[in-house]
């Protein structure tokens, strides 16, 4: 289980009412009903698909796509603050919205659960990495091993919200690496890779394909929110 809330009141971060919860319980009912996605993509699907037309046709690298929100108000803004402007505080109910997800779609739970790695540089300007705030409270939900250096950013790539959709596959080719020392701590493994937002999945994707070249198993990709399309990121 992830720590527990304080028992002293906080301001939900969405409605300011005060609550013993960052984001109180009524808000996350609100705003975050249960929403059918596909596995394969967490795009939304209607009730009883499991696997959209897009994914069935073509189907991406990675296993499955677990999703706890849409990219959209109020979330957009929360895992901006946390993602931009050092909100940590942010990271737990963020967290726990996935956990819950994640347990609620019955994915098993990964060998390794690791974070969209930061480059050098830009891990240096921000402080800390967000990926890696959320891998680790939701591998301490999971019971599992989460680490920040097994998987590497090697090139420091201009944010994909520069590219149109198209260009952001290239724009992330080589751009990530296993640390070459541990490589063995993959092979045969179920491995998990979190993140705040998924849009094009072109990230997910290279990693995906990084890590079964170094034997991963199965891949599976776990992000706060998705943007409702593509287009949209």
């Amino acid at each position: 289980m992830l720590p527990r809330a304080p028992t002293l009141p906080t301001q939900c971060a969405i409605c300011r009412g005060w609550e013993a919860k960052r984001v109180c319980a009524e808000c996350q009912v609100r705003y975050a009903p249960p929403t059918p996605r596909c596995r394969r993509c967490a795009l939304r699907v209607p009730d009883g698909v499991v696997v959209c037309g897009a994914c069935l046709t073509a189907p991406p690298p990675y296993d499955t796509v677990l999703a706890a929100l849409d990219y959209a108000h109020p979330w957009d803004r929360l895992i901006g603050q946390l993602k931009f402007h050092a909100a940590l505080d942010l990271a737990t109910p963020l967290a726990q919205m996935l956990l819950r997800t994640w347990q609620a779609a019955g994915t098993p739970a990964p060998d390794w659960l690791l974070p969209v790695p930061l480059s050098a540089e830009r891990l240096r300007e921000r402080g800390y990495n967000q990926a890696w705030e959320l891998a680790r409270l939701v591998a301490r939900g999971l019971g599992c091993r989460a680490d920040a250096h097994l998987l590497l950013r090697i090139r420091d790539t201009p944010h994909q919200l520069a590219f149109p959709v198209e260009a952001r596959a290239a724009n992330v080719q080589a751009a990530f690496a296993v640390e070459p020392t541990r490589r063995a701590e993959l092979r045969g493994r179920r491995i998990a890779v979190i993140d705040d937002v998924m849009t094009t999945g072109a990230t997910a994707a290279e990693i995906a394909r990084v890590l079964r070249q170094a034997g991963a198993a199965a891949v599976d990709i776990a992000v706060v929110a998705r943007t409702p399309a593509p287009a949209d990121e």
